[in-house]
C-alpha cells in the first residue's frame, strides 16, 4: 500500500499540485501489519509487541530515516519508534510498537531524509580522501547550528549540538579534531533522540484493534459436564448423568492446574431422531445419551439446557463458581440442528430440502451425520441470522463471554462478519474461537471476519521441519489476522503421534503448545495419557461424544500416573514469563540433530512511560522423538536473545535456568544438548538477567 502523496517540496509546491498521486516525496510501500489495505483492522493485545514493517526508499544516495508512530483510540501519539533497516539493499525497515490498552488504535509510518546521517557519511568519506574538506566541515557546522535552535530538543542536547557546530567551524583547529567533534558520541546520541529530518512523508493511518487478553492469551481445558459426576446405577442398570452441580466440583482441579478457560461442549437438549450410539454407531440404545452436537429435541433448542444437566439457575451457579476460581466459561456454539429441533418444524426454510422432500443431513464423506441437519443461510438469511444473534446474546446474559464455534467454515463468511460485528459492538469483550480445520484461505478469512482466535494445523505438525516452518508462519506471516490456539487433542482428534508415542509424546506436545503459542488447549483425559483409538481412525475408542466417561483423576495423580503436575508447571511458567504470552516473538534456532527443535521468545518489559525496565527471554529445546534420547549441538542466534553487555561473560557465555528441572548452566552460542524422552524431553531455559 503506497502512502498518500506528500508535497514535492514544502517550500515550492503549490496547493493541489500533487493531489491524486499515490507516491509521496519519500515512497512508503508494503506496510505491515495491514489487512487487505486496512479494510480490516490488524489484531493486537495489550502490551503485546507488534512487529511493524515497511518498504521505504528514495531517489539518489541521501540517507533515510523511518519511524513508526502509534496512535491511541483518540488519535494521540503514544509511542514513536525508529525503525531499523533489515537486509542489504532491500529497503525494508522493521521495529515494534506496544499498545497498552483495549481499543481501536492505529499507526502511521514516517519516512524522511536524514540530513545528519547523510552529512556524516559524506564528511567521513570526503575528508579521508581530502576532497571538499572545508566545505564539508562548514556544512556540518551549519546543520548542527540550525538543529541547536530547535526548541523541541532538550537544553542539554541543544548545548551539545551548538558546541559541535562551533568546533566544526574553527579554522585554526586540526581537521580531524573538528570532524571528531561533529561525529562524537554525544552528538550521535542527541540526533538519535531527535533526528534532523527533512522532506517528512507520512503514510495513511492503519487500524490496529487491541482486544482483551483472553482474545489472544490463555490456557483452555475442555470437559463434558455430563461425564463429571456421571455414575452407573447397578440397581437400575442405567447411567445417571452428571450435572452442573457435580461438574462444578471438577473446577477446583482445573483451576489448580492454572488453566484460564473451561470450555464446555454443547449443553443443550440432544435429539432423539437418528441418535448415534457408542463409537458413532447408527443405532442407539434407549439410554444412550447421544452426541451433544446433535442439538435440539422436544425439550428445546440452542436457547435451552439439557434437563439432565439442570436449569439456568444451575448453569449460573456453575459460571459463578468458575469465575470465583479465576476461570472463564467458554460455550460451544454449534449452528446445526437435530431432526427434532424446534427449528425444523417452525422454520424448514432454514435447512436444505432435497428433491425427494427430505432435509439434507450433514456429511463429510465418507463420514455421515444422520443426527445433524446443517443450516442453510441462503433461503432466509435475515431471519436465521437474527435468531442466532438472539441466542448468543441470551448466553452472554448468563455470563458467557467466550464462544468456541463448531465448524464455522461450513457457514458463509459474511454471516460471521455480521454476527461478530453485532455482538462485539454491544459486548467488545466477547471472544469467538473458530474450530475450522480446513483450507488456509477459509481459516484466514474467518480471522479477517472477526474471529479472535482459531484452531490450527499444529495438531498435525510433528517433525522439526514442519514445526519450524509452521511456527514461523503463524508468528511472522499471519498474526495480523490469525491467532492460533494450539490444542493438543480434541474429542475428535487423537493423532497417531499420541496413539503410539507413549507418555513422552504427551509431554512433548504439551511443551510445544504451551511454550510456542500464547493460546493452547487440552481436552480432558490428556493428563491420563488416553491414547487408544477406534481402529482405522484418529478418534478415541469409546468416544465421549457418544457416551458418559467419568474418570478417576485424583486416583491417577495419587498413583503417579497423571500428567497433571506437568501441565500445572507449564501453565505456571507461562504466567511467570511474559515473553510466552506474545505470538510474534518466535525465533527458530539451529541444531545439528534432526529431531531437536530449538526456539526462543523474547519480550521487553516496559514501564509506565514506555521505557524498557526489564527483559524476559525463554529458550525452548525439545526432543521430538518420543521413543529415544537425542543429542547434538545447539547454535543460538545471539542477536535474538538481546543480551546486555553486563549479562554475558567475557567469553560470551551467559547463565540459564531450566524451569523444568531447576538446574542451571552456562550457555553461549554453541551448546551440547542431550535429552532423553523417557526422563525429560525438553529444556525450558530462562536467561538470568541482571536487575
Amino acid at each position: 500500500m503506497e502512502n498518500k502523496a506528500a508535497p514535492v517540496s514544502a517550500a515550492t509546491a503549490k496547493p493541489g499540485f500533487t493531489d491524486g498521486l499515490r507516491f509521496g516525496r519519500i515512497p512508503i510501500t508494503a506496510v505491515s501489519p495491514v489487512v487487505e489495505g486496512g479494510r480490516f483492522a490488524a489484531k493486537a493485545l495489550p502490551n503485546e509487541e507488534i512487529e511493524v514493517a515497511a518498504t521505504v526508499f528514495r531517489e539518489g544516495h541521501d540517507h533515510l530515516g523511518v519511524s513508526a508512530v502509534l496512535l491511541d483510540p483518540r488519535g494521540r501519539e503514544k509511542e514513536r519508534v525508529r525503525l531499523r533497516e533489515v537486509g542489504k539493499g532491500l529497503d525494508r525497515w522493521k521495529g515494534t510498537l506496544t499498545p497498552t490498552s483495549v481499543g481501536n488504535w492505529s499507526f502511521v509510518i514516517e519516512g524522511w531524509s536524514d540530513l545528519y546521517d547523510t552529512w556524516h557519511h559524506n564528511a567521513v568519506v570526503k575528508i579521508e580522501a581530502d576532497v571538499d574538506v572545508e566545505l564539508m566541515l562548514a556544512e556540518g557546522s551549519a546543520l548542527l547550528a540550525k538543529a541547536a535552535q530547535d526548541t523541541f530538543r532538550s537544553a542539554a542536547d541543544r548545548r551539545t549540538l551548538r558546541a559541535a557546530a562551533i568546533k566544526l567551524a574553527e579554522p585554526d583547529t586540526d581537521v580531524s579534531e573538528r570532524l571528531r567533534a561533529g561525529i562524537s558520541a554525544d552528538v550521535l546520541a542527541a540526533v538519535e533522540r531527535q533526528p534532523i529530518r527533512d522532506l517528512v512523508t507520512v503514510s495513511e493511518a492503519y487500524p490496529l484493534k487491541v482486544e482483551r487478553d483472553r482474545a489472544g492469551r490463555g490456557a483452555w481445558y475442555e470437559f463434558f459436564p455430563r461425564s463429571e459426576g456421571a455414575r452407573f446405577d447397578h440397581e437400575s442398570g442405567k447411567w445417571i448423568s452428571g450435572t452442573f452441580a457435580t461438574a462444578a466440583h471438577r473446577l477446583d482441579a482445573v483451576a489448580a492446574m492454572e488453566f484460564d478457560v473451561i470450555y464446555l461442549p454443547p449443553i443443550h437438549p440432544i435429539g432423539t431422531v437418528h441418535r448415534k450410539g457408542p463409537n458413532n454407531s447408527l443405532v442407539a440404545g434407549p439410554d444412550d445419551p447421544g452426541s451433544p452436537w446433535a442439538i435440539g429435541s422436544a425439550d428445546g433448542g440452542h436457547d435451552a439446557i439439557h434437563p439432565d444437566l439442570g436449569g439456568f439457575g444451575d448453569f449460573d451457579a456453575f459460571v459463578a463458581r468458575a469465575n470465583e476460581l479465576g476461570l472463564e466459561v467458554a460455550l460451544d456454539l454449534a449452528l446445526q440442528a437435530a431432526p427434532d429441533h424446534p427449528w425444523v418444524k417452525a422454520h424448514p426454510e432454514w435447512f436444505t430440502t432435497r428433491v425427494d422432500g427430505s432435509i439434507a443431513y450433514a456429511e463429510n464423506p465418507p463420514k455421515k451425520y444422520q443426527d445433524i441437519y446443517p443450516l442453510n443461510f441462503d433461503n432466509d438469511p435475515q431471519g436465521l441470522s437474527k435468531e442466532i444473534l438472539r441466542t448468543v446474546l441470551l448466553w452472554i446474559r448468563h455470563g458467557v463471554k467466550i464462544f468456541r464455534v463448531d465448524n464455522p467454515h461450513t457457514k458463509p463468511v459474511w454471516f460471521w462478519e455480521w454476527l461478530i460485528g453485532k455482538v462485539n459492538a454491544r459486548h467488545p469483550d466477547v471472544v469467538f474461537l473458530a474450530e475450522a480445520f480446513t483450507r488456509p484461505a477459509m481459516m484466514h478469512a474467518l480471522g479477517r471476519a472477526g474471529f479472535q482466535q482459531s484452531y490450527s494445523y499444529f495438531t498435525w505438525r510433528n517433525t522439526k521441519e514442519e514445526l519450524a516452518e509452521y511456527l514461523t508462519e503463524v508468528s511472522h506471516e499471519s498474526p495480523a489476522f490469525y491467532r492460533p490456539n494450539f490444542f493438543v487433542n480434541t474429542p475428535d482428534i487423537l493423532t497417531e503421534y499420541l496413539q503410539y508415542g507413549g507418555p513422552a509424546a504427551f509431554k512433548i506436545r504439551a511443551v510445544l503448545a504451551a511454550m510456542a503459542s500464547p493460546l493452547w488447549g487440552v481436552y480432558a483425559g490428556y493428563e491420563l495419557y488416553e491414547h487408544v483409538a477406534r481402529p482405522g481412525a484418529e478418534e478415541y475408542l469409546d468416544n465421549e461424544k457418544f457416551q458418559y466417561r467419568p474418570r478417576d483423576f485424583a486416583g491417577a495423580e495419587a498413583a503417579g500416573r497423571s500428567l497433571a503436575p506437568y501441565l500445572t508447571r507449564l501453565n505456571q511458567i507461562r504466567r511467570e514469563h511474559p515473553a510466552l504470552m506474545d505470538l510474534q516473538n518466535v525465533t527458530i534456532h539451529s541444531s545439528t540433530d534432526d529431531a531437536t527443535l530449538v526456539f526462543s521468545k523474547h519480550k521487553n518489559i516496559r514501564g509506565p512511560k514506555g521505557d524498557v525496565v526489564a527483559k524476559d527471554t525463554v529458550i525452548v529445546v525439545v526432543n521430538l522423538d518420543p521413543h529415544s534420547a537425542r543429542e547434538g549441538a545447539v547454535d543460538l542466534d545471539l542477536a535474538a536473545l538481546q543480551l546486555d553487555p553486563d549479562e554475558a561473560n567475557p567469553d560470551g557465555t551467559f547463565r540459564v535456568d531450566d524451569l523444568l528441572s531447576g538446574e542451571s548452566w552456562q550457555w553461549g552460542q554453541y551448546n551440547y544438548v542431550r535429552l532423553d524422552a523417557h526422563t525429560e524431553p525438553a529444556h525450558i531455559l530462562s536467561i538470568r538477567r541482571s536487575q
